[in-house]
């Protein structure tokens, strides 16, 4: 049977409804696996629930997390805050951790995944990060508009296939300092920390957008593959 991975949904506050784009979707398709979509605003009461129907669970992208959740005040530069999603989002990641399910979480996922695990966030890297990087391309989707080194050996490099790779980038946030248990596995040439891993088990987080570039790169194909193939085998 196809395992199922549960999706973490944005949510619009101007028009009261549930979106995700449905790249996300199709690229757990193109893996094997049966997308189920989470949405947000539901009771956090429900996180044990939920869990024991998927066997992975994939944190999407989306706007900023309220930084009261990593113990700072609203930085100037702070984006939208969706509350329907942290409240949501936090404690279920906190229990797939805990129960050991497969985690694949990208961008806001990576940042959510962090914290969630007792970590912190740069909230604007612009104007807190010395001489950066533009983390917010202006090309498509699906080009990579700079570099990113991974560490060799790690899950992440294994999963990839490569320890240096181009990436999308859509973000003005990025993992600060690492939750207790993660390691630090890549990097952009600025510092910024592009992606993090639990050792022992499969817990990834990038900072990319690899759902669209999957039909593109296969490097990016094979890290979906992956996630799928380890909730299939948990």
């Amino acid at each position: 049977m196809k395992p199922v991975i549960g999706l973490t949904s944005s949510f619009s506050p101007e028009n009261n409804a549930q979106a995700l784009p449905s790249t996300y979707i199709s690229a757990i398709e193109a893996a094997g696996g049966i997308p189920l979509i989470i949405p947000a605003g539901i009771s956090p009461s429900l996180s044990d629930a939920i869990l024991q129907k998927i066997d992975g669970l994939l944190l999407t992208g989306g706007p900023d997390v309220d930084p009261l959740y990593f113990g700072e005040e609203p930085h100037p530069r702070l984006g939208l805050v969706t509350p329907e999603r942290d409240v949501i989002e936090i404690p279920l990641t906190q229990a797939a951790v805990a129960g050991g399910l497969p985690i694949l979480a990208i961008c806001r996922g990576i940042q959510v995944l962090n914290i969630a695990m007792g970590g912190s966030v740069i909230q604007d890297i612009a104007s807190q990060v010395k001489d950066p990087l533009k983390h917010r391309q202006e090309a498509p989707r699906w080009h990579g508009t700079h570099e990113v080194t991974v560490n060799e050996g790690s899950r992440l490099a294994g999963l990839l296939g490569t320890t240096s790779i181009r990436v999308n980038t859509f973000h003005h946030q990025a993992v600060k300092e690492a939750a207790p248990g993660f390691e630090v596995v890549a990097r952009a040439q600025d510092g910024i920390i592009e992606g993090i891993e639990r050792p022992g088990c499969f817990v990834v987080g990038v900072q990319w957008h690899p759902e669209g570039m999957y039909e593109r790169v296969p490097e990016m194909a094979r890290l979906f593959q992956g996630f799928v193939d380890a909730a299939g085998a948990r």
